[in-house]
């Protein structure tokens, strides 16, 4: 059998790639790798307990109704965040305002607790991204200076997603690694290592409702490809988890092809 190698053992072993001090990483992460385990479990019993599934009759700071998983993944993690002590304040797509802990933490979060919550109703994957930055401010509480810096300084950032399995993936700045959850013992397990992009890709994804904000080349770009619908095969697909004969169809899955002329693909990027 092959060696198991643990997040708890992962985030151990690179402590050393992490900017400050040795131990803060692992109480960073250890509230997601918990909160992550506990709303795996809630999202597993939706089909059994009434109390889960619908909505909460509420509104986001976006003004989409927050489902009851919404709220619960929300003071979830909060509730772990606060508990270990290093942070400071969370940014939620849940809450209009910051939520400050007033304890003297050194760093801040920002998230969507759950993200694609009413998916659920259909058994689509739905899932947590969360972002975590030192804090630059000074003064007793957070601000929004310390919420609001570019990517570059973020000290780590992931996402756990809920599905057939259940996996968390992070990165520090040091490559992007992945950990299923192995529900017969109750711990993520790496399981995909250094993840990468290809250098090259098969296909083109285009969500059509952005269209309007692309600049002008790749504006160009998109009008190109979808003209060439009957020469190249497009493939509509508004949810990965259900077939587009379920909803509108909303981006474009095209084959790339060497016939775009190199000029279109060069004022494109």
């Amino acid at each position: 059998m092959a060696n198991i190698k643990t997040l708890a053992e992962f985030i151990t072993e690179r402590q050393h790639e992490f900017t400050y001090a040795t131990g803060e990483l692992t109480q960073l992460l250890t509230s997601f790798r918990l909160a992550g385990k506990m709303v795996n479990r809630e999202v597993n019993k939706a089909g059994l307990a009434e109390d889960i599934l619908g909505a909460q009759g509420s509104e986001n700071v976006q003004g989409e109704q927050q489902q009851k998983l919404d709220v619960y993944a929300n003071d979830l993690f909060i509730r772990l965040l606060r508990s270990q002590g290093e942070v400071c304040a969370v940014a939620s797509e849940e809450n209009e305002e910051i939520v400050h802990f007033n304890n003297g933490g050194k760093y801040v979060v920002t998230m969507d607790p759950l993200d694609g919550s009413s998916n659920i109703d259909v058994n689509v994957s739905i899932g947590t991204i969360f972002s975590i930055y030192r804090r630059i401010s000074e003064g007793e509480t957070a601000t929004m200076e310390d919420f609001m810096q570019s990517g570059t300084a973020q000290v780590a950032a992931g996402y756990i997603i809920y599905g057939s399995s259940t996996m968390l993936v992070y990165t520090t700045g040091h490559g992007v690694n992945g950990f299923t959850l192995d529900p017969s013992i109750g711990t993520f397990c790496l399981s995909h290592a250094n993840m990468t992009t290809p250098e090259e890709g098969e296909h083109i994804l285009c969500e059509r409702r952005q269209l309007f904000r692309l600049q002008r080349g790749r504006a160009q770009l998109h009008r190109r490809l979808q003209e060439a619908e009957y020469e190249w095969p497009i493939h509509r697909e508004p949810c990965r988890g259900l077939p587009p004969e379920f909803t509108e169809g909303r981006d474009l899955h095209l084959p790339c092809h060497e016939e775009i002329a190199e000029w279109e693909i060069a004022t494109a990027l």
